[in-house]
């Protein structure tokens, strides 16, 4: 349908056209959706992949009494319903003004895609032999120094695996977007849905082809890296 030259859903097509991605890519709406998803994911997957780390790290590392409530408090996003999530966030941005903000989006984001990151994170981490960072140390290597300079390198397939799940989480999350959205700040996905509920514009066949497209392309990637970091710990 997205490369139908009639302006509806039709199926099979009339003709062949390349009208509605060009429509996409000319359209500052469809271009400014665009530019909002992208910058939300990339933000939401740096600040989802450092807290990510420090967390695995924390939760592989120490030991300490409620250490697996812990761990499954940071799971619980991957078990309760996104509406639930939505609900309970829309009143909590609703309260310090962060509904339709960057800042929120981010923030909501973060929440559903950090437990990816935590996983992919803790899987690499249980392949460091931990005599390597004790060599690192006895050398006079401070914690910081092993981290980055041990730690980080043997785990970056993980990390790397982490951090495009959580691009791509963000870069496809509705539910929540649904909920904290405004008219300033729109995501690609609030945007298409929005287009077919409210009118029949064919672009949102190529957008959903291209959204498609970029996530697969995505998720391939962080399969190829999660398949490295098997090679790597066998």
């Amino acid at each position: 349908m997205s490369f139908n030259s009639a302006a509806s859903f039709n199926f099979p097509p009339q003709g062949f056209s390349l009208q509605w991605y060009e429509n996409f890519f000319t359209d500052p709406a469809w271009l400014r959706a665009l530019g909002s998803s992208l910058q939300v994911a990339l933000v939401t997957m740096v600040v989802a992949t450092s807290v990510g780390i420090m967390a695995a790290i924390g939760l592989s590392k120490v030991r300490f009494r409620g250490k697996a409530l812990l761990e499954s408090y940071f799971l619980t996003p991957l078990i309760v319903p996104g509406i639930v999530i939505a609900i309970g966030l829309y009143s909590l941005f609703l309260r310090f003004n962060l509904l339709g903000t960057l800042p929120g989006f981010v923030l909501a984001h973060t929440v559903v895609a950090l437990p990816l990151v935590i996983i992919n994170v803790t899987a690499s981490l249980q392949g460091v032999d931990p005599r390597l960072e004790q060599a690192s140390a006895t050398l006079g290597a401070g914690r910081l120094r092993t981290f980055f300079s041990i730690t980080l390198p043997l785990i970056m397939p993980g990390v790397t695996a982490g951090a495009l799940f959580a691009f791509v989480t963000s870069f496809d999350e509705i539910i929540l977007s649904l909920f904290i959205q405004s008219p300033q700040l729109q995501t690609l996905p609030v945007k298409i849905y929005n287009s077919v509920t409210q009118a029949s514009d064919p672009t949102v066949a190529a957008v959903a082809v291209i959204a498609m497209f970029t996530s697969v392309l995505v998720m391939l990637t962080a399969q190829f890296a999660t398949r490295k970091r098997k090679r790597v710990s066998a």
